[in-house]
């Protein structure tokens, strides 16, 4: 079971309840619990149906496991970066990143000339 709840846990907690709610209201309770618990399944088959809707029949192709994010070591990750081979740089790029573009000199700002100013950042 999920949460570590065993059987014999959850006869415990049922026992627990019997006594804490009573002969009397134990009826009423279970008929509550019940109508929870088919709530809670048709909110899950809906949403089911829905996703199923949504995503077309393309969703039955969809290979869950793999996109399961514990199963993703950040260290197999980087190392896999590290050991790939370098992508081919065009040769436009090349020449970009070889010459830097031109540097500016910095403007020169006085009272005629004044440094920009953006009202809503401050």
């Amino acid at each position: 079971m999920q949460f570590g709840l065993t059987f014999e846990k959850l006869l415990l907690i049922g026992l627990i309840a019997v006594l804490i709610v009573g002969p009397e209201r134990l009826p009423r309770m279970a008929e509550g619990f019940a109508r929870v618990v088919r709530r809670a399944g048709e909110y899950l088959r809906d949403t089911r149906s829905r996703v199923r809707e949504e995503m077309g029949p393309e969703i039955d192709d969809v290979d869950w496991r793999k996109l399961d994010p514990r199963q993703y070591d950040p260290r197999r990750i980087i190392r896999d970066a590290l050991l790939e081979d370098p992508k081919p740089v065009s040769p436009a790029a090349a020449s970009a990143i070889a010459e830097p573009a031109p540097r500016r000199a910095p403007a020169e700002f006085s009272a005629a000339n004044l440094p920009p100013f953006d009202a809503e950042a401050t």
